[in-house]
């Protein structure tokens, strides 16, 4: 039988399970079987490497946070950001992988799976990979928020809870093929489409940034951010400077890079013409709204400033969390919008990470890195981006079962922008009604914040045995037997007083 009757790959495929001794059709039956094996291969190793750099963003997390905050308190932001990787990767295995991906028979949560004990193929295995990597990343976004002030016991337990449960909860009802807000497959549709939120800028960086806004709150700011010693609201809100300028840098670039990964890997597989062309389009959003964020906060800011001050000034800080706030703002609609509607989501997501910075300060909510605009509050516009400029044409090619046209759109309506909202809605009343209790509950046992006289000597010294930098000069009695015995040789010299600092002079 010859090969050109199988149009069908599913006749062909029964064909070669039904017809081993047909020579011809053994022989086209081998290439398919190949091919197949090529195309899982190529699909599993796509995952992999996306999987990778999205994990790698940890590390940009880690140095982001800790040239933020002071240099007391380096070492102990450090170790939760490593141990952000641990508990998600425990919590997600145990618990969040079968609530986000179980089947069940309702369209809340997922019922089954748990430690994937059901999983047997490597397509599966490298999907929980895959998946776990976004979790850990969901996670961390609280970290740098309650930096410098959190309890270890705290963290630890926000960190399961939000990877185990939380989390899951939300990338079941929205990812999940019978979640309630589902743009996939056959689920419940909402006025005729689902939820898109392609990479997660509304189930990653709004579950984490809202998890951060209800921490902070209950939390309360670091000593001596907007109150004094007495309490009393201080005129001005006291700056804390970053230790590190090169190290957020880094962060940010680090981030930036594994966003390749969180955006295109979310095609989930690349061995198909659609998958790839979508994959391409998330590389070239993701870097203009990136730009645009980067640009547009850094020179709205100098504007403002100018008009106080009379002074130009350019602020690196503006400039990198407004380059984070793009990414977070085109992750949801990365896959779905064109380019040029790319870079104006990345330019009001600068203007929205400007604002929403500036409000924090006037609540006297402090947000030890400013995770909160970044994540939560461009996690909504990305999510309210996707109702306005997602193009009819690229969902499809993503791969969504029903399209609807962005209301800014020539046939647009503004069904898709409501049911946008209705994940709005949904994510911020799950993370606030279940976090704000849980939150209390710690801080009510006093496993929230650390005690007054610890975070004033720093939590590296308090929490983990000495400081992250080891700062001690040498010894000036050294300097001064090194300096004699200079003189000794070449005639008598000096010691040049910038040798010796201040401390050692008194000594």
């Amino acid at each position: 039988m010859s090969t050109t009757d199988f149009t069908d790959g599913d006749a062909f495929t029964a064909y070669c399970e039904g017809n081993p001794e047909d020579m011809g059709g053994a022989a086209s039956c081998a290439v398919k079987t190949s091919v197949e094996g090529i195309i899982e291969g190529l699909d599993t190793f796509f995952l992999l490497f996306a999987g990778a750099l999205v994990f790698m963003m940890q590390a940009g997390f880690a140095m982001l946070c800790a040239g933020s905050v002071r240099q007391k308190n380096v070492k102990n932001i450090m170790l939760k950001n490593l141990l952000d990787a641990c508990g998600g990767a425990i919590g997600f295995y145990t618990l969040g992988y079968g609530f986000s991906y179980g089947s069940s028979n309702n369209k809340f949560i997922g019922a089954n799976d748990f430690a994937i004990r059901d999983m047997t193929s490597g397509s599966e295995y490298i999907g929980f990979f895959f998946q776990f990597a976004f979790a850990a990343t969901a996670a961390t976004i609280v970290a740098g928020t309650v930096a410098e002030r959190c309890k270890m016991s705290a963290y630890l337990c926000y960190s399961f809870f939000l990877t185990a449960f939380v989390y899951p909860v939300v990338v079941h009802s929205i990812w999940s093929s019978d979640g309630f807000l589902t743009a996939f497959g056959d689920g419940p549709l909402f006025r005729g489409t689902g939820m898109i939120d392609f990479a997660g800028s509304g189930v990653v960086h709004m579950t984490g940034g809202a998890t951060a806004l209800v921490a902070a709150i209950i939390l309360g700011p670091r000593r001596g951010r907007f109150y004094d010693e007495d309490g009393n609201v201080l005129e001005t809100p006291v700056d804390f400077p970053a230790h590190s300028v090169s190290l957020q840098v880094l962060g940010t670039f680090i981030l930036w890079f594994g966003w390749y990964g969180f955006n295109p890997g979310s095609a989930l597989v690349i061995a198909n013409s659609d998958s790839a062309a979508t994959a391409a389009l998330c590389a070239v959003t993701t870097t203009l709204a990136a730009a645009c964020g980067c640009a547009t906060a850094m020179f709205f800011d100098s504007f403002m400033e100018s008009q106080k001050t009379g002074e130009t000034s350019y602020d690196l800080t503006m400039a990198m969390n407004g380059a984070l706030g793009g990414l977070v703002a085109i992750t949801a609609g990365c896959s779905v919008v064109k380019p040029w509607s790319a870079c104006i989501i990345g330019v009001i997501g600068g203007l929205v990470y400007y604002g929403f910075s500036k409000l924090l300060i006037k609540l006297k909510i402090d947000d030890a890195v400013d995770a909160i605009p970044v994540h939560f509050a461009n996690g909504m516009w990305g999510v309210i981006a996707v109702g306005l400029f997602a193009d009819k044409d690229l969902q499809a090619t993503a791969g969504y079962s029903t399209a609807h046209q962005g209301w800014f759109f020539d046939g647009g309506d503004a069904n898709l922008l409501l049911v946008q909202f209705c994940g709005i809605i949904w994510i911020c009343s799950w993370v606030f009604v279940i976090m704000t209790p849980f939150f209390l509950m710690l801080n009510a046992a006093g496993m929230f914040r650390v005690d007054p006289l610890e975070e004033e000597v720093g939590l590296d010294i308090s929490h983990h045995r000495g400081t992250a930098y080891d700062l001690a000069s040498a010894k000036v009695t050294d300097v001064e037997e090194l300096m004699e015995m200079r003189a000794s040789r070449h005639g008598k010299v000096e010691i040049p007083t910038a040798i010796v600092s201040d401390s050692q002079l008194k000594e």
